[in-house]
């Protein structure tokens, strides 16, 4: 039986997904949760595909029978190993050949199969498609060091959706990024994970999560979110250098310097010879205070001009005075809502102003970036 991709992800939240497809293709990218009994290795494909495209299907068939037939009892005994569960669901890359044979065979081992209508591409499309639908998007700014990540997570805390791209890129988005850090994960594989979370949301109501640039490390944001994450308003966390240094050697201060010499280089050009010779020499002291205060004029200047390239945004600028996420995630709240007590139709998508509240910390302008 066929199913398309609405119900195959729906019935997925309760049944095993086998991913028929080579491991290179598997590796490239998969549904997440899915388990990989490939009916071809990567070398077998090549040969079965050669022979489609140079002589003809039925050759094509003859070849793949042979490589998949004493295989089959393998197939079964791996499947009972991931799963005991009498249905499941089979998907390859277009929904041909390989997940109709694939199932054909769990059925005669007493399962109950289901297919995926055109494969793991359906499956893509559908995902890429989902990052086109309007969201109510809300986005924490601010310099390096101003501790954006924890905040996220307090203002989850107190009830609000976010979405931590960063901990899905397994990657902080600088030089420094990659550090304690898993591997990351490939573009393709960055968009299905990014999708586990972003169907959980209920995009009408606010959404938090950091400014980002496009590319987090290697993997990139998808076209159509990133797009909606630039024409939203941004709030910039404004928190003072000397605060933010030291939340930053505490964050680093624990790699090995070698680690934080070869993060330093891979910025050099940017930093110049003479700041990343120093930052290197601070480093090797142990002198992080000095090593950070360098790196951060670089990231500082880098953050300023990426804020001025924005379009037709609204800019509101909350003072922090303290490093309390807890306290700043309350800050952030109230600053929305404040907002939307203006009661305009657009809720932060307001005509130009400028406002001070001095209670509680915060200035909100509409600049005109140019």
């Amino acid at each position: 039986m066929k199913i398309e991709i609405t119900e195959f992800l729906k019935q997925a939240e309760n049944h095993t997904v086998i991913d028929v497809r080579t491991p290179a293709e598997f590796q490239k990218g998969h549904i997440p949760g899915a388990f990989n009994i490939p009916l071809f290795s990567n070398e077998e494909r090549a040969v079965v595909g050669t022979k489609y495209k140079q002589e003809s299907r039925d050759t094509a068939l003859i070849q793949a029978l042979e490589f998949a037939a004493p295989k089959a009892a393998g197939f079964l005994d791996e499947l009972k190993k991931i799963s005991p569960s009498k249905e499941i669901l089979v998907h390859c890359w277009r929904g041909g050949m390989r997940s109709a044979g694939m199932a054909k065979l769990f059925e005669a081992d007493g399962r109950k199969t289901a297919t995926l209508c055109k494969g793991y591409k359906s499956y893509r499309n559908y995902i890429r498609q989902s990052f086109e639908n309007k969201a109510d998007l809300i986005i924490i700014g601010g310099m390096t060091g101003s501790g954006k990540t924890e905040i996220l997570y307090e203002i989850g805390k107190l009830g609000e959706q976010i979405l931590d791209l960063e901990k899905i890129a397994h990657h902080k988005g600088s030089a420094f990024g990659s550090l304690g850090q898993k591997k990351q994960p490939t573009i393709e594989q960055f968009e299905n994970d990014l999708f586990e979370d972003w169907k959980k949301l209920n995009l009408s109501k606010r959404i938090w999560l950091e400014d980002e640039s496009q590319l987090i490390g290697r993997v990139r944001i998808p076209d159509p979110l990133f797009t909606q994450m630039r024409s939203t308003n941004v709030i910039k966390l404004e928190l003072d250098k000397s605060i933010r240094i030291e939340r930053l050697i505490k964050e680093y201060s624990d790699f090995e310097p070698d680690l934080l010499r070869i993060s330093i280089t891979n910025i050099s050009r940017r930093l110049g010879g003479l700041d990343t010779k120093k930052a290197i020499e601070a480093v090797k002291e142990s002198d992080f205070r000095t090593a950070i205060d360098i790196v951060l004029s670089y990231y500082d200047k880098t953050y300023t001009y990426g804020l001025e390239k924005r379009k037709d945004q609204t800019v509101l600028s909350l003072k922090l005075d303290e490093d309390n996420p807890k306290r700043s995630a309350v800050k952030l709240i109230d600053l929305v809502k404040e907002e939307l007590k203006s009661n305009l139709p657009n809720g932060l998508h307001t005509e130009p102003f400028f406002h001070i509240n001095l209670r509680n910390g915060w200035i909100k302008e509409k600049k005109p970036l140019k």
